[in-house]
């Protein structure tokens, strides 16, 4: 069985970090900061053999949009996950879910670099809606999508 480590971003009212403490016990909360990610990334140790990370996108409303890539430096680096599938596990749980092709510009692009480069492209990066368009259903259907 794979070693899973679910990562959001620290913050009492951060969707992220409300979802992976309820999905998992082996979680890590990512410091806000450009230079908090580089660290706390940093300081994982490779026992794992997945990272799945989530961030907010205030644009989102109920779906859920799955990282392709990030870029830094000139650097783009591409996960090894099976997006497709795991967009099927997604929509198979009733979400609404896509592939973006297209690395975002901000700290979650970051965050995930750092990842795909310390864990050889064993992440995915996942975005989801804040937590005012996230309920109990939402975590409910979440927790389906990572059980199986």
């Amino acid at each position: 069985m794979s070693k899973v480590l679910f990562v959001g971003f620290k913050g009492k009212n951060n969707s992220s970090s409300i979802l992976v403490k309820q999905l998992s016990d082996e979680i890590f909360l990512l410091t806000n900061s450009f230079e908090g990610v580089r660290r706390d990334i940093g300081s994982l140790v490779e026992k794992y053999d997945l990272l799945i990370m989530f961030g907010v996108d205030k644009t989102l409303t109920s779906e859920i949009r799955i990282e392709k890539k990030a870029s830094k430096n000139g650097e783009t680096l591409v996960s090894d996950a099976d997006l497709k599938r795991l967009v099927k596990k997604f929509e198979s749980a009733g979400f609404s879910a896509f592939i973006s092709d297209e690395p975002t510009a901000y700290l979650c692009n970051e965050a995930y670099w750092y990842a795909l480069k310390k864990f050889s492209g064993r992440a995915v990066f996942i975005h989801i809606p804040t937590i005012k368009n996230i309920d109990e259903s939402f975590i409910k259907k979440m927790k389906a999508v990572f059980e199986r």
